[in-house]
């Protein structure tokens, strides 16, 4: 198992999950990837509790992969600036 974490600002409209619905501000997103399938999840900043990001977990072909998708993801989800 893999996995990446980095931290980010969830933009206007904040980020959706599947158990919570939208969450804000200061946030982690962590992906996994376990068996070929990314997933990512996303915390308050310093809290306990993971929430899947809805629509975000995919298969991965190539292992190698997992580090760029990380980063598109955040690239999206970041959004400090609005």
């Amino acid at each position: 198992m893999a996995d990446y974490s980095s931290p980010l600002v969830a933009g206007p409209g904040g980020v959706m999950t599947d158990e919570v619905g939208v969450v804000t501000g200061d946030l982690e997103l962590r992906t996994t990837l376990v068996n070929g399938v990314l997933r990512a999840k996303v915390r308050y900043e310093g809290a306990d509790e993971w929430y899947a990001v809805t629509g975000a977990s995919c298969r991965i072909r190539d292992p190698r992969d997992h580090a760029a998708v990380h980063q598109v993801l955040l690239g999206v989800l970041n959004r400090p600036l609005g």
